[in-house]
């Protein structure tokens, strides 16, 4: 991405010129740690000068690099390239890495005399209280903790202000013309994100390009595999009211009045950290990756019980579909079916079950609140299609088109965001941190 254009900081005239450098915010949450750093393209020779040393290898070492040991990563693709932020030209970094290796990051810093320098951090997520004496004790930095919502909703106003077109898209759902008659690209689903999926057509690609005929089977073929998700850009602006759902470690939805005006509705403690928990349990893997790799390979209907299971195929009198969850891993009670289960099998009734809890809750928040537009974000949803899919499906069907779902680019990191727009303009949160 690449954007040539000044960024309305709203900073008034009172308000303290931009920080010397390094700009960074930071989000620490539960299950990853997301840092945003903005690398300066204009220095002067008398700021490069200034920089010395320590600065500069912070500056090499983070854009020099895409990996940081064995699990930081720098998520190149979204880098945002030639954009002004405090009347300085650079580029937006997006950099994570997990919070159980938060420790190993402070003392990575002290092995590179970063505590020589003295600079402010502005910083979010459970984290940013749970390690401030770590980090003050050992980095020599005033570390500024802000409010996790607060910092969520600026970070998203801003970046969609200033990646403008390129942020904020939604899934239009056609139909296709010939679909996949494959038993291993079979999927049953047709409700609230309960069904089983073998298809691996439903990748983190925006649109499957599996294709063929159709059977007549009652139970082998799923709304989704009909269906083609084209992407489609979607300007964010007069959007008010609307609900947005942030999936971390846990959920927490808000109703979004203003960019300055919005309150927490409801939240579920079952969000990522659940998936990514419950996964490593039950499937042995080590990563969200992995975890959401096996996922997309797996059946649920091997873990899960259906309508059918206990109708022997719909329920007519509430409408309720054969292929209907209506228990979520009901099956493992029979060791027959526990021994058929493989280990993608579980990561996807699991990922299923997640996302059923927050597809519902979502959808009663909007009905409640009248809103026409559901904001789904969060870092579960990085590199994850298959559950952005789900959700787009899922929304458009059981509200009848009424409510459309929406999805952004930078998927995890508008906390860290939100953190670097307030260090740029040094709110009145300075004094209040002192």
């Amino acid at each position: 991405m690449s954007h040539e254009f000044e960024i309305d900081s709203n900073v008034s005239n009172e308000s303290l010129r931009p920080p010397d450098f390094p700009w960074f915010g930071i989000d620490v949450g539960g299950t990853l740690v997301k840092l945003v750093y903005f690398e300066p393209l204009d220095l002067s020779k008398e700021e490069e000068f200034k920089e010395g040393d320590i600065l500069r290898t912070i500056r090499h070492y983070l854009v020099g690099n895409t990996a940081y040991g064995d699990t930081g990563v720098r998520d190149v693709d979204l880098e945002i390239k030639s954009i002004r932020i405090g009347d300085r030209l650079g580029n937006l970094h997006f950099i994570r890495f997990p919070t159980n290796q938060m420790e190993n990051f402070i003392d990575l810093c002290v092995k590179r005399k970063f505590y020589q320098l003295c600079f402010q951090v502005y910083a979010t997520g459970g984290g940013a209280f749970k390690f401030e004496s770590v980090v003050t004790e050992n980095l020599n930095l005033h570390w500024v903790k802000c409010d996790e919502l607060d910092m969520l909703i600026e970070g998203v106003e801003f970046l969609n202000k200033i990646n403008n077109q390129n942020e904020c898209y939604y899934f239009n759902i056609e139909a296709k013309k010939t679909l996949d008659k494959s038993p291993s690209n079979s999927i049953n689903f047709d409700s609230v994100l309960s069904s089983s999926c073998t298809s691996e057509s439903l990748s983190s690609s925006v649109s499957s390009s599996a294709s063929g005929t159709s059977t007549d089977s009652d139970y082998t073929t799923c709304p989704l595999t009909k269906c083609n998700f084209i992407k489609q850009s979607y300007a964010f602006k007069n959007t008010y009211p609307y609900i947005l759902v942030n999936i971390g470690s846990g959920v927490s939805v808000l109703l979004v009045k203003s960019e300055n005006e919005y309150k927490r509705v409801s939240g579920s403690s079952i969000g990522g950290g659940t998936f990514l928990g419950l996964c490593c349990l039950l499937t042995g893997c080590n990563t969200y990756e992995e975890a959401i790799d096996l996922a997309t390979k797996g059946d649920s209907t091997k873990v899960d019980k259906l309508v059918r299971d206990i109708y022997g195929g719909d329920y007519s009198k509430f409408s309720l579909p054969g292929d209907i969850v209506a228990s979520s891993f009901g099956n493992m009670n029979v060791r027959e079916r526990r021994e058929q289960a493989t280990r993608e099998d579980l990561a996807r009734a699991t990922l299923q079950t997640i996302l059923n809890n927050v597809g519902l809750i979502a959808r009663d928040c909007a009905k409640n609140y009248k809103c026409e537009r559901v904001m789904f974000v969060g870092t579960f949803l990085r590199l994850n299609g298959l559950s952005k899919h789900l959700l787009a499906y899922a929304t458009n069907y059981w509200s009848k088109g009424t409510i459309k779902a929406l999805f952004l680019e930078h998927e995890g990191y508008f906390g860290a965001i939100g953190c670097l727009k307030n260090f740029v303009n040094r709110t009145e949160m300075d004094e209040e941190n002192v």
